[in-house]
């Protein structure tokens, strides 16, 4: 039973860096965060704030696949996403899609993913082990 909870760490690890590291890279290739820095500022936040997308988004995911501070890398997704969810995507909460599903499901699947991970911890099949807090 230990090795099935330990797999399902695993995949659930490293399906959730992967899918949001790879936002982060788009955002590396793609111009930066600037319109980022442009939606905080106009909310009366810092725009220096929004360089913490590429801890979000870049560095929190690495940890997350490789399960190094795997617990602190899972609030620091899911940070990111409620920070997602606030600037961009706060019109369309309680929006349905043509399908019937949630518009908003890949970012649910994110944030509840993160916080899945961060009560859950990395398992035994990660760089960091089972031992240690934050893991």
């Amino acid at each position: 039973m230990v090795r099935s909870d330990d797999t399902g760490k695993f995949v659930l690890r490293v399906a959730l860096g992967v899918l949001v590291l790879l936002h982060g890279i788009s955002k590396l290739r793609g111009g930066g965060v600037g319109w980022i820095e442009n939606m905080l500022s106009s909310h009366g936040v810092p725009g220096a704030v929004a360089y913490l997308v590429y801890v979000g988004e870049i560095l929190a995911p690495v940890l997350l696949i490789a399960g190094i501070y795997t617990r602190l890398a899972g609030w620091i997704v899911a940070i990111n996403m409620l920070f997602a969810l606030w600037l961009v995507h706060t019109g369309r909460l309680w929006e349905i899609g043509k399908t019937g599903g949630w518009v908003l499901e890949l970012e649910g699947m994110f944030l509840f993913g993160a916080i899945a991970i961060a009560f859950l911890g990395a398992g035994r099949f990660s760089v960091g082990g089972t031992g240690g807090r934050y893991n």
